[in-house]
């Protein structure tokens, strides 16, 4: 989903640029087999929130057993 919407907003190339990274890269972290790392991923997150205009929140839930 994320790649969609990174396709549908800022393009690969412009996101590329900002995190100083190979589109091709990004591309690939976020295919359906990627698995980007945690710096990368939150660096996607910020650059679209700063671009976008946008608001990631991430909602932890204590699993009831």
């Amino acid at each position: 989903m994320l790649r969609d919407y990174v396709n549908a907003t800022i393009g690969f190339e412009e996101l590329a640029a900002e995190l100083g990274k190979s589109s091709k890269s990004l591309q690939r972290m976020l295919s359906t087999g990627g698995n980007p790392a945690a710096e990368n991923l939150l660096g996607i997150l910020r650059v679209l929130q700063q671009r976008e205009a946008v608001r990631v929140r991430v909602k932890l839930l204590r699993k009831v057993a």
